[in-house]
């Protein structure tokens, strides 16, 4: 029997990162993770997903893995997140976008 089923289980896309969520998936893979920690499932269109499980006091979050996920995790520093709510899905940016105000 699952000893996590009564948690709330939210699916978490690189989209809606929110910094709580990131500095939670550092920490608790702050090797990165490798396929052994990777879970798939199929969500509710039938499409197959992959994701990193991470767990807190009420919720099971299960974040889905992408180059965007390992490369800001690779990178991570949590000052950079100081001006932000933990709960800021904004806060997290595409590290493949290109700067604003870069003219290259």
């Amino acid at each position: 029997m699952d000893r996590h089923a009564h948690l709330k289980k939210v699916i978490v896309d690189f989209k809606k990162l929110t910094p709580e969520v990131l500095k939670l998936t550092v920490e608790r893979y702050p090797d990165g993770y490798d396929d052994d920690d990777i879970i798939s499932f199929r969500n509710a269109r039938g499409e197959r997903v992959e994701a990193v499980e991470v767990i807190t006091s009420d919720t099971k979050y299960l974040v889905k893995i992408s180059e965007k996920l390992e490369k800001t995790m690779a990178n991570y520093d949590e000052s950079d997140y100081e001006a932000f709510e933990d709960d800021d899905p904004d806060a997290v940016v595409d590290p493949f976008q290109e700067p604003e105000g870069s003219d290259d």
